[in-house]
């Protein structure tokens, strides 16, 4: 048991799941109060000492059917065992000695052989190799050509053991040991293919993502931002100054309400003995307001900006609610405007935001390179109380999405909110990545008018 547990970990390390020796140890001395031989509940020890998170459920599930199932050899006898194990052990070097031009690696030989290992560090290198590249090339097909020279030593291993196996066949009748050992091999062979195949994304349980219906009323509220005339937009300015004016009212009840905290036992205590021991008069301890930061990170390429200029109208004219708003917008490179909106009118300053930002406006649009930036540039400003708010339709032009920089800025905030002024039925055709992005966001949201965007700010304020 101590041998099979050091080697699944060393399995899910290769893998990128990370497991400390104090984990193997409490899973081993965990595994003594159960049944073994019960797999549902061997498993559920497992499951429990090795994954942290509910994102790593997945990953988690598997490794677990890799590691027992699929490289499990399936004889019901000794003899089955050694009978078809010395086939296979002819076939594997017979494999080896017959690959002259090294067509077929040695890694996924030793895989076949039943040592993962070497297989799994070829695919770490292989996913850090697609990001490097990736983030030089700007195209989300870095890494197919090094998925394809795997897929192609697989294919190629699969022809050759079956030219093996009617090789061997031929001057003997095919028995049960043929089919075991083909068996044998082929499970191996799809069980890399599946580790090729697989996607590398975290399983978001926790997403919100917010419905809302596709019907467009008559009033201004439900009308999208996209299609507003410029008499409308001046319309829609008022009627934002009131809701803004509305929900400063709402909140500064709100904090009134609660600004008294908690009892003060020791004060009320004291005040009491004033009367007899009965306490009439109860103290509260005071505290301050609980405000959070906001950091947007805004697309300011096409209709996209129209639904992005409104919701920074909105921020910063509720920016007393919060302890600092930090505004940056991005074509195909990320720029920050807190200066602009911090000195200027917050309609001026959304003015000049199209016209004095450092930014190719008429470039493609790249959320992968402005990820990359603002993780190289900005991610030390993200905190536990840090609310990321991302204005986008998600179309990355094919570029590299840049997820990875994407879900280290999620674990340094609070939480992260992606706002989509597109259709929800566009969010899985062409160049969109919004369903990448979705695994690594809290909440997703459409946000076309002006409806479900005071929706959104009344969320976020109250």
């Amino acid at each position: 048991m101590l041998n099979m547990m050091l080697k699944f970990s060393e399995f899910c390390r290769a893998s990128d799941l990370k497991v400390s020796t104090s984990e193997v140890l409490d899973c081993l001395s965990h595994i003594e109060l159960v049944n073994v031989v019960d797999e549902t509940e061997f498993r559920t020890v497992l499951c429990a000492n090795f994954v942290k998170t509910s994102r790593d459920q997945s990953h988690f599930d598997s490794l677990y059917d890799i590691f027992f199932h699929d490289l499990r050899a399936d004889e019901n006898t000794i003899e089955d065992y050694y009978n078809t194990q010395e086939e296979r052990n002819e076939i594997i070097e017979a494999l080896r000695e017959a690959d002259e031009n090294n067509s077929i690696g040695d890694a996924l030989i030793d895989f076949l052989k039943g040592d993962p290992l070497e297989f799994l560090e070829e695919m770490r290198k292989l996913h850090a190799s697609e990001e490097n590249r990736s983030q030089v090339v700007k195209s989300n097909l870095g890494g197919l050509s090094g998925r394809l020279d795997i897929m192609l030593q697989l294919n190629r291993a699969r022809s050759r053991i079956m030219q093996f196996m009617e090789e061997r066949s031929s001057g003997r009748g095919e028995g049960n040991s043929g089919s075991s050992t083909e068996n044998y091999f082929a499970g191996r062979i799809n069980a890399a293919r599946r580790m090729l195949l697989e996607e590398k994304k975290p399983k978001n349980n926790g997403l919100n993502h917010v419905k809302s219906d596709m019907i467009q009323g008559t009033g201004l509220g439900s009308k999208f931002f996209s299609s507003l005339t410029k008499t409308e937009i001046e319309e829609m300015r008022d009627t934002i100054e009131q809701l803004v004016r509305r929900l400063k009212d709402i909140v500064t009840r709100r904090w009134a309400a609660q600004s008294s905290g908690i009892l003060d036992i020791k004060k009320t205590l004291r005040r009491a003995s004033r009367y007899n021991g009965v306490p009439l008069d109860l103290a509260y301890k005071k505290k301050p307001p609980r405000k959070g930061k906001i950091v947007t990170l805004c697309d300011i390429s096409g209709s996209v900006w129209s639904a992005a200029r409104f919701m920074l109208n909105m921020l910063y004219s509720l920016q007393e609610c919060f302890s600092k708003v930090r505004t940056f917008v991005f074509v195909s490179r990320l720029a920050e405007a807190t200066d602009i909106f911090d000195e200027n009118e917050i309609n001026d300053a959304i003015d000049k935001v199209m016209t004095e930002i450092d930014i190719d406006y008429n470039a493609l649009t790249d959320y992968g390179e402005t990820f990359y930036g603002f993780q190289k540039s900005y991610l030390h400003i993200l905190d536990r109380k840090t609310t990321l708010i991302i204005v986008g339709d998600g179309r990355s032009n094919y570029f590299n999405p840049g997820e990875s920089a994407l879900e280290e800025m999620r674990e340094k905030c609070r939480r992260v909110i992606w706002l989509n002024p597109e259709p929800e039925k566009f969010w899985s055709f062409g160049d969109s990545e919004m369903r990448t992005y979705m695994a690594y966001c809290h909440e997703v949201r459409p946000c076309q008018n002006l409806n479900q965007l005071t929706n959104f700010i009344q969320e976020l304020v109250l």
